[in-house]
């Protein structure tokens, strides 16, 4: 090695020392961890300090290098407080890549924010907020928080590699408890048991991890957990104020959940003479319904989570006399005034959430956001989702539908599966007359049917926002170049399984394009996919889908006349395991018809099976966009 690269060596090294301690620099990261990262956590210690069933302490520190601008959201600071969760002390700092500290923050340097998400919300939740705002990559920053708890029902998590595209150094969570105490976990992609040692007097389990690469979340890949490494925690005895509960199973924790709600049915008078005259003589079944249609015109939802609040619901006279509650409180006062009209009904917790619904189900635990109710008949149960003012009794939309839920009553909890809406009710069926101009403009009527959870969204938007507003968001979903939107109109059928009559009048113009004698046209109108899969030889993960459905088009074209089929496509049938494709077209006379159907199955399928996969898609692709070749009948034009 030469003089002058020893010097150089020499300088770089006085370099870095100058620079400070530079035990965050960036170049002292494994290359292997760079890869596919936008960040690094480079340490992480979380520790939770039980001291009693209704009393902890969450201490949490870490270090995180961001490498570019893709990496800036894990630079915020933001932890909740509410009247359960206080914060005690938070230290942030700033660091260069070279490890060079930058700024320092104190805890009266947070922002203090309203963590309010809406108008309609009365809450106790507000967010201690901060950021840096450094935009020279690479940076790190470190934060050290301190957050007493005043209630035992909620333990963190550990997920130490908590998203994509996210490396971790170093990563350690610690459960401190007196050896008298029962915690339980349960953990994902990790092996073995947690190191367990002794500090004053106290049990200290440590679960610890090293060098994880990122992770390229794959499409359709299954949860989170399934990927990396993830730990649960749940407490046996807890406390929330003066109520005491266990977790030990489902049926315990339902048992605590009954506490909070016992007692709260007793409606006012005037609320049972109007139970009783709406129901009385009716059947069961229409009861419920004329009940729930009541609850839906006389109350209105907003969300309340005031200290125990948050979990006990308001009684049902409050509701009553205020006409509006949370979720809790409107499930409570539906549960009585189906009481007083002498039916039965079972107070319900569940995890809500478009795409989110996953539990454990085999470790009981605090993993719920919602209430509902479960009214149990002979044949089946009539579900009632009592926050809305527009969902038919008995449908759960995709909010809440298939998944786990706990019936909570006097004798405590019980886990079971909400109903699942399959191919049969998802069914979209479309139906499509168009007249085609000699400019090649296209006049088209579309008449759709929307069913099951095909028409959520739908129902929302038509029933929460203006004409004007469902307009641009048809503009938004149709797939023509130059259009008008000339009429449309909506129709419900409020029924257990719900639908949409659509109708639309839609001037596009240019569709068919004519050259010289040649006329072309894409004889699928209205319903092409977008989507299409990458070639990918390494897929790692399982491929899930969780939503089937089937969409059905029938579609006539009438022509302009003197043309005749030149190139007509063949008809097309595909089928996987992931679902059945077919389209067929024919020229009959001077009217062209198209028949589309589609089937997407849901399921979990192996990661080997992607490929067919991506050809599955690429041929509905290229099939939808195939197109029909007239050419002009010299002879009848002469004629």
């Amino acid at each position: 090695m030469n003089r002058l690269i020893l010097l150089a060596l020499a300088s770089f090294t006085t370099l870095l020392a100058a620079a400070g301690d530079g035990d965050y620099a960036v170049f002292k990261i494994a290359p292997a961890l760079l890869k596919s990262a936008n960040a690094v956590i480079r340490q992480q210690d979380s520790r939770l300090e039980i001291n009693s069933s209704k009393n902890a302490v969450y201490k949490d520190h870490y270090v995180i290098t961001i490498l570019n601008e893709n990496g800036d959201d894990l630079a915020d600071f933001e932890e909740y407080y509410t009247k359960m969760r206080s914060i005690s002390s938070v230290e942030g700092y700033l660091y260069d890549m070279m490890g060079k500290q930058l700024k320092k923050m104190k805890f009266k340097d947070l922002e203090d924010l309203s963590g309010v998400s809406g108008s309609n919300l009365i809450d106790d939740y507000r967010v201690k907020h901060h950021n840096f705002y450094y935009k020279v990559y690479p940076y790190t920053i470190e934060y050290t928080v301190e957050i007493e708890l005043k209630s035992t029902l909620f333990f963190p998590m550990w997920s130490p590699q908590e998203k994509e595209n996210l490396s971790v150094e170093h990563s350690t969570m610690s459960i401190v408890c007196p050896e008298d105490y029962k915690f339980r976990y349960k953990a994902y992609h990790y092996s073995g048991d947690p190191v367990i040692t002794k500090e004053k007097g106290n049990n200290v389990s440590t679960w610890e991890t090293t060098n994880m690469t990122a992770i390229i979340r794959e499409p359709y890949a299954p949860l989170w957990h399934e990927l990396s490494t993830v730990v649960i925690f749940g407490p046996t005895d807890f406390q929330v104020d003066d109520y005491k509960g266990n977790m030990a199973s489902w049926q315990d924790f339902g048992k605590f959940v009954y506490s909070l709600k016992k007692d709260r049915d007793q409606l006012p008078d005037q609320i049972k003479k109007a139970v009783h005259d709406l129901s009385d003589g009716l059947d069961t079944k229409e009861k419920i319904v004329r009940l729930y249609q009541y609850l839906q015109k006389n109350t209105r939802y907003i969300s309340i989570q005031l200290g125990i609040g948050g979990w006990q619901p308001f009684d049902a006279t409050y509701v009553a006399t205020k006409a509006y509650g949370d979720c809790k409180a409107l499930t409570n006062y539906m549960y009585s005034l189906l009481k007083e009209a002498g039916i039965p009904s079972i107070y319900t917790l569940i995890r809500a959430g478009s795409n989110s619904g996953y539990i454990t189900d085999d470790f009981p635990s605090q993993q719920f956001n919602h209430v509902i109710l479960c009214v149990p008949q002979p044949k089946d149960s009539i579900w009632l989702e009592c926050t809305s003012q527009t969902l038919p009794a008995g449908y759960l939309s995709d909010f809440t539908c298939n998944r786990y839920a706990l019936l909570v009553d006097e004798s405590g909890g019980k886990l079971v599966r909400t109903p699942r809406y399959g191919i049969k009710e998802n069914l979209e069926n479309r139906n499509v007359k168009a007249v085609l101009q000699d400019n090649g403009t296209l006049n088209v009527n579309v008449i759709t049917n929307y069913g099951g959870l095909q028409q959520d969204e739908l129902h929302q938007l038509i029933n929460n926002v203006s004409k004007d507003k469902v307009k641009e968001y048809l503009h938004e979903q149709l797939d023509f170049a130059t259009y008008d939107i000339s009429k449309f109109d909506y129709k419900e059928n409020r029924t257990a399984l719900p639908s949409i009559d659509e109708s639309l009048d839609i001037t596009v113009s240019n569709y068919a394009n004519i050259t010289g004698k040649r006329l072309f046209i894409v004889p699928n109108v209205m319903t092409r996919t977008h989507q299409k899969f990458s070639v990918d030889s390494t897929r790692k993960f399982d491929v899930v889908f969780n939503f089937e459905y089937q969409d059905v088009d029938t579609v006539e074209i009438e022509l302009p006349k003197g043309y005749e089929a030149e190139t007509i496509p063949k008809d097309v049938s595909v089928k996987s395991r992931f679902g059945l494709y077919s389209c067929s077209v024919k020229l009959t006379g001077n009217k062209l018809y198209y028949y589309r159907n589609i089937e997407r199955f849901s399921g979990r399928f192996p990661a080997n099976s992607y490929e067919d996969l991506r050809q599955f898609y690429e041929a509905i692709y290229k099939a939808d966009r195939n197109r029909v070749v007239l050419v002009k009948n010299e002879q009848l034009k002469a004629f």
